[in-house]
């Protein structure tokens, strides 16, 4: 399956590339964000893969089924950026993380205590 792999960082290819070892899927990365004014770069593509920036609306999603893309896939759990009625209209299908490690949750929001606790964010800045 040929993929556009859009709004990717140097970390994100590493992984990707390395989770596709196989070849299994021609994955082409861009750095833009995916959007209405960017979709012409998803011609030749089967599927695009996203993050919570890109802004997959009524006008994007069109252009998408136009290209003749077929699915959607979320590398993140939220799909408030993505019109679904108008992916379903499309024959679009819409993919995503179902849900993030909880423990991850839980020590991100200790850590912002502590921070707030031991004020590091004033000592980072006066660094």
């Amino acid at each position: 399956m040929k993929v556009a792999v859009f709004s990717t960082k140097l970390y994100d290819r590493q992984y990707f590339e390395k989770f596709n070892l196989t070849g299994k899927h021609q994955l082409t990365f861009f750095e833009a964000s995916l959007g209405a004014d960017t979709s012409n770069l998803t011609l030749g593509f089967n599927a695009v893969c996203v993050f919570v920036n890109d802004q997959i609306d009524k006008a994007t999603i069109e252009k998408l089924a136009h290209n003749q893309i077929k699915i959607i896939a979320l590398r993140c759990a939220g799909f408030n950026n993505v019109d679904l009625k108008a992916a379903a209209e499309n024959g679009l299908r819409v993919v995503r993380v179902p849900a993030y490690s909880p423990h991850s949750i839980a020590e991100h929001a200790v850590a912002l205590i502590l921070s707030l606790n031991r004020k590091t964010f004033k000592v980072y800045n006066r660094i």
